[in-house]
């Protein structure tokens, strides 16, 4: 039932692939409920994906990055939680961006995630698709093109460290400075999707969004973006850990909540954990 969500996910894509063409980056006077400031493009993503996904039968409700409380309907027994346009600031850079995609059965939490997938908007559009396994298409003239995706090595030599440098923890500043001199090579966009993407085309690497004096929870949101990439982490063969704790054994409180997070090879996040142990 989950391989349903490809063609209605990937019909979204080319919607908002569209809409990148033609929307101006100009920001509204509104914010979102993690306080970020909405991008007039950011709405108009979300209401292409809430128009799609509750149109469709099979799912029940969804929530959204931008949305401060789920919605629901009485039919379908799937709910989806998702960022539809990540990586939105860097729009006027002409950067890459994507969607982040959560599928989750009957609760919003972890444990009931059963499928996830991610867009990227960039030179190619790609879309990964994770259930029991993992599918990767690229469009082109002919339409959508599946492509084999390699499993993540044990160990990569990208590092894509978040967050403001000057607030890190001490013990995070000495895990990214041992990476730069074992010569891992520093590749972070400012989008959480096209970071992530490269570490797992390139084969390996180690992304982190950590623990901040100003953001002591992390940045990024469990539901819309970090539970979704742990599960595709997972499927790849890697790991994705919150400092010490698998991602998806957190638990989940509210709609919006947000954790330090780090998704990589298997050897980097061993690296993760004897920093932060």
């Amino acid at each position: 039932m989950t391989k349903d969500f490809i063609p209605l996910l990937q019909k979204c894509s080319l919607q908002i692939q569209d809409l990148l063409k033609t929307t101006p980056a100009c920001y509204l006077n509104t914010t979102n409920t993690s306080g970020d400031a909405q991008l007039q493009i950011d709405v108009a993503a979300d209401k292409i994906i809430e128009k799609e996904l509750m149109g469709s039968k099979f799912i029940a409700g969804l929530c959204s990055e931008e949305k401060s409380e789920a919605i629901f309907k009485d039919t379908g027994s799937y709910l989806v939680a998702y960022d539809p346009l990540d990586g939105s600031s860097i729009i006027d850079s002409n950067l890459s961006v994507g969607s982040i995609f959560g599928i989750y059965e009957k609760e919003f939490k972890a444990s009931a995630l059963v499928a996830s997938a991610y867009v990227v908007y960039g030179p190619k559009l790609e879309f990964v698709f994770a259930d029991d396994k993992l599918t990767h298409f690229i469009y082109n003239t002919n339409g959508w093109e599946e492509k084999n995706l390699a499993t993540l090595k044990t160990q990569g030599k990208i590092n894509a460290p978040g967050g403001t440098q000057k607030n890190w923890d001490p013990k995070h500043k000495k895990l990214i400075e041992s990476l730069f001199e074992e010569g891992y090579r520093l590749r972070y966009s400012g989008g959480m999707v096209p970071d992530l993407h490269q570490i797992l085309i390139k084969g390996g690497g180690l992304f982190s969004y950590p623990a901040t004096l100003d953001s002591p929870k992390g940045k990024l949101r469990k539901l819309f973006e970090v539970f979704p990439f742990a599960f595709i982490y997972e499927k790849a063969g890697g790991e994705a850990i919150d400092g010490k704790k698998r991602l998806l054994e957190l638990e989940i409180q509210s709609l919006h909540e947000s954790t330090p997070c780090f998704f990589g090879s298997k050897n980097e996040i061993e690296k993760v954990r004897k920093y932060y142990e």
